[in-house]
């Protein structure tokens, strides 16, 4: 294994991790509030090293409107949907289902950029597809206690929050890319997206509706676990990936990159003491299987 594909690998426990990490601090909080602080801390970071290296300078006129409509979609609704699916279903299930954004972006790709959907990348989009309806059925067994294993409201709607998480991270990423085919700066392209994400995120919070305002007061354990859970994620596991992706195989990193699904359940039995139930192992291996599949087509 090359150490472009080791990065790949690493990036996929990042985000594994950084799901983990996170499930304690957005249940505390609220999606909402989490999510502010969350992309606050990356939104520092990423300016202060796009500040050092010059990459706002890739960014022209142009590429606004495309990267804040990627913002918007991808990053404010998308994560908000995914850590209000995490706080009802739990870091596996909202993982294992955050995992469709693969086949979602294989059928946006061809219904609006014209990418061909030969017949293995529909077989890979089935078995993704089946994968989660095993984790997410069978996923849970009966003597599991655990707290990310039980379900807060109803099943629907977690899994509809799930989806729609899904549906805008792949949307957000159609839009912005043809504005990355150009040579923009990716951190900084980045950068713009989280500004977008933490405005939107402020000025719901500033509406005053308690739905949307921090559930407990904010403590300095609170924020580390929060800022570990940004900056791992959004620094570590993307300078990981972009760097796997300067020098290996897209389709082999691709794959790798989308194993965050089965690295989480090492952690979940780590983390809870309970072993994960056969069908969740196996429900996750259909997800990477079938996104091999998609990204090799």
């Amino acid at each position: 294994m090359s150490v472009f594909e080791l990065a790949a690998v690493a990036a996929a426990m990042t985000w594994a991790f950084s799901a983990v990490i996170a499930a304690g601090p957005s249940a505390e909080l609220g999606a909402i509030a989490f999510n502010r602080l969350r992309m606050g801390i990356v939104l520092v970071v990423l300016a202060a090293f796009v500040a050092i290296t010059g990459g706002w300078r890739t960014i022209e006129t142009a590429h606004l409107l495309p990267l804040v409509l990627s913002g918007l979609i991808g990053i404010f609704l998308g994560d908000t949907c995914l850590f209000l699916t995490m706080n009802r279903l739990g870091p596996r299930r909202s993982n294992i289902l955050f995992s469709t954004n693969a086949p979602i972006s294989a059928v946006l790709g061809w219904l609006f950029l014209g990418e061909t959907i030969v017949g293995q990348k529909i077989l890979g989009i089935a078995i993704v597809f089946a994968g989660v309806v095993l984790a997410i059925v069978f996923g849970k067994r009966r003597s599991q206690l655990s707290t990310w294993e039980s379900v807060k409201g109803p099943m629907w709607l977690g899994v509809a929050l799930g989806m729609g998480a899904a549906l805008c991270q792949s949307v957000g990423s159609l839009i912005a890319r043809p504005v990355m085919e150009t040579g923009v700066d990716p951190a900084s392209a980045s950068a713009l997206r989280v500004l977008v994400s933490v405005v939107c995120l402020s000025a719901l919070m500033a509406t005053g509706m308690k739905a949307v305002q921090p559930r407990a007061k904010l403590t300095l354990k609170t924020t580390g676990l929060v800022a570990l859970s940004g900056i791992s994620a959004m620094g570590i596991g993307m300078t990981l990936i972009l760097f796997a992706l300067s020098g290996g195989k897209v389709g082999i990193v691709a794959t790798l990159s989308a194993a965050t699904p089965a690295w989480i359940l090492p952690l979940i039995w780590i983390r809870t003491g309970e072993r994960p139930a056969a069908f969740a192992w196996l429900g996750a291996g259909l997800v990477i299987l079938g996104s091999s599949l998609i990204f090799a087509a």
